[in-house]
């Protein structure tokens, strides 16, 4: 009579085994971690990049959050690749405006995320080489959307503030939203009005 158990111990070795090798695969990541975070002058190619930075390439930017005294240099690194790419995929001005794309959040939001995306995909030798081609698809689809959504009229060569109402600086607005609160199930407002 074969043992009970036996399907139950197979499935538990092979778990055993998965764990070992992600365990195997997260030291090798931190080590390089380590290595690139003492190192600090290697970019995303390999390249020195002159930075006495600690930033391991990838790691997301809230340009908010970036303390000042590593933001100019940041933003001098994101600049450049910026630059790079619009001359590798020969962007045009309706794609990425030459003249103000750094004047609109938006823009300099999705062009950050697509730059740790690819110092991320371009900086590690663990990658199973599907991350170029996902990098390339974000990138298609990042462009695509500055040109559609974020741009207004500055595809003409020439920066155009957007005719909109800035939503931050009222705090009279922000208090009433808050105040509102979430929607209630069912539709309608979410407090009673008074009668």
């Amino acid at each position: 009579m074969p043992d009970p158990l036996g399907p139950l111990f197979d499935a538990l070795e092979s778990i055993n085994e998965e764990l070992t090798g992600f365990a195997a695969r997260l030291a090798r990541l931190e080590d390089a971690g380590a290595v690139r975070g003492t190192a600090g002058k290697k970019g995303a190619s390999g390249e020195d990049d002159g930075s006495d930075s600690t930033r391991v390439p990838g790691t997301p930017i809230a340009w908010h959050k970036v303390p000042e005294d590593e933001r100019e240099e940041l933003w001098g690194l994101f600049v450049s690749w910026v630059i790079r790419m619009a001359d590798t995929y020969e962007l045009t001005t309706e794609q990425l405006p030459h003249a103000c794309w750094w004047e609109h959040g938006a823009v300099v939001a999705e062009l950050t995320a697509l730059w740790t995306g690819w110092e991320s995909t371009y900086s590690s030798e663990e990658d199973a080489a599907a991350g170029p081609y996902l990098w390339h698809d974000a990138w298609a689809r990042g462009i695509e959307r500055i040109g559609r959504m974020w741009l207004g009229e500055c595809t003409n060569g020439y920066h155009q503030q957007k005719s909109r109402t800035v939503w931050g600086t009222d705090p009279a607005y922000r208090k009433t939203a808050i105040e509102a609160g979430p929607p209630r199930t069912g539709g309608g407002s979410s407090k009673p009005k008074a009668a």
